[in-house]
């Protein structure tokens, strides 16, 4: 229960900004507030997509709830039944339309709530408008290039797939890629392709399967449908996810005429959900025959060069030459013979000469050395100490002299008279 501040309801903050912990508003204030605030707008025309329409029997009044496509945000909506029978066809849920409405914000509840006066589908024309506008958008920033384009793998760990429950889709996809691959792994997840919804549980399947490491390409498949059954593949937040993403992705929406961007920003555009499923794994069959025709080819191209270095080797036993083995080898033996015998000449030249000169030398030195003058008759007189005798006034009276001549030496003594 709230209590009136002291001094009466005068005493309230005019403005929100003048409220504080000791003065606040009551809700009631607050309520009333936003009411007087939502009461001064303008009716307006909004766009949005028909989630919920609530038409009872008797009543003039219908409700639906009114959610913008790309974010999860929604709005009540009031329409008096007239303005509903005044539409050229009657609204159904997922329908896109614009509404001129008068915003009105119910104080008791405290929801905001639009009052409609006026509906009007979305024509074709002005959506494919904004597709186009949104096309050349992401055309501009490099979304479409080919360069951006990855290529998918040979055979990949696992094969993401976002499609619907049960669908036809998804049985063309998994059929096909386990008859080409029969050990193919899938990671599946099962999603709304078609409503209101789309758009936010395809992204996130999309990023869940992108944050698994052994998922190699990603295929988001669904089985075809009208224009308005496929604006979802062309959600601007749809294809910017898919544009995002780490892994090569597969758009398979399965659709010849109308082509959702999802088309332009995927990796690989199938034009059906088994289109796709040939796409992201080889055909066993043809890879086993391919690996046979390699084999094959490889035998054929071993078994050629065989008999050629064999018939190369046969040309050359068949020459003259290989006639008598031993010929090339025994002209090789005379020469290394010849060489030899040379070689014993040169040495024993050498050592001959070299003999020669050493007898010369011998003689030489024999004719200059002192035993040769020795054995001519000469002798050399040495004192006690060794030392040489050479003048006679070097010798004393009682010295005792040592003679060496030819063969041998002996002692000597001087005679007085001579050594004086």
């Amino acid at each position: 229960m709230t209590s009136t501040p002291p001094g009466g309801p005068s005493a309230l903050p005019q403005v929100a900004r003048e409220t504080t912990a000791e003065r606040p508003w009551p809700v009631r204030t607050l309520s009333l507030k936003i009411s007087d605030y939502v009461d001064k707008m303008s009716p307006l025309w909004v766009e949005g997509q028909i989630v919920q329409l609530n038409r009872r029997l008797g009543m003039g009044t219908a409700f639906l709830t009114l959610r913008d496509p790309d974010v999860d945000m929604s709005l009540s909506v009031a329409i008096p039944v007239p303005a509903l029978d005044a539409m050229p066809s009657p609204p159904q849920a997922g329908a896109r339309v614009v509404v001129h409405a008068k915003p009105s914000f119910w104080t008791k509840r405290g929801t905001l709530q639009l009052e409609a006066r006026q509906m009007r589908h979305v024509g074709v024309g002005e959506l494919l408008a904004r597709l186009e506008h949104l096309k050349q958008l992401m055309r501009s920033e490099g979304l479409f290039d080919p360069d951006r384009k990855r290529p998918l793998p040979f055979l990949p760990r696992r094969i993401g797939l976002v499609t619907g429950r049960n669908t036809a889709a998804e049985r063309d996809v998994v059929t096909t890629v386990l008859r080409r691959w029969p050990a193919a792994r899938f990671e599946i997840r099962q999603v709304a392709v078609q409503g209101t919804d789309t758009v936010p549980a395809v992204t996130a399947a999309l990023r869940e399967l992108d944050a698994l490491a052994e998922v190699d390409v990603i295929v988001v498949a669904r089985g075809g449908g009208s224009f308005e059954d496929l604006l979802p593949f062309s959600n601007e937040t749809l294809v910017r996810a898919v544009a995002a993403a780490r892994t090569p992705v597969v758009s398979a929406i399965g659709h010849e005429t109308d082509t959702p961007l999802l088309d332009f920003v995927a990796d690989v555009r199938a034009s059906t959900p088994t289109h796709a499923a040939t796409r992201v794994v080889p055909d066993v069959q043809d890879e086993l025959s391919g690996l046979h025709t390699v084999v094959t080819r490889a035998r054929r191209a071993l078994a050629q060069r065989v008999d050629r270095e064999r018939r190369r080797v046969l040309d050359l036993m068949g020459r003259p030459v290989m006639a008598d083995r031993h010929a090339i080898v025994q002209r090789h033996r005379d020469e290394v013979l010849a060489v030899r015998l040379r070689g014993r000449r040169h040495v024993v030249s050498v050592l001959t000469r070299e003999h020669d000169r050493v007898d010369h030398l011998t003689r030489h030195l024999r004719a200059v050395s002192p035993q040769h003058t020795l054995e001519r008759g000469y002798a050399v007189v040495r004192h006690t100490g060794g030392a040489i005798v050479r003048d006679q006034a070097e010798v004393d009276a009682d010295e005792v002299l040592r003679v060496t001549v030819a063969r041998g030496d002996f002692a000597v003594r001087p005679v007085t008279g001579a050594a004086r």
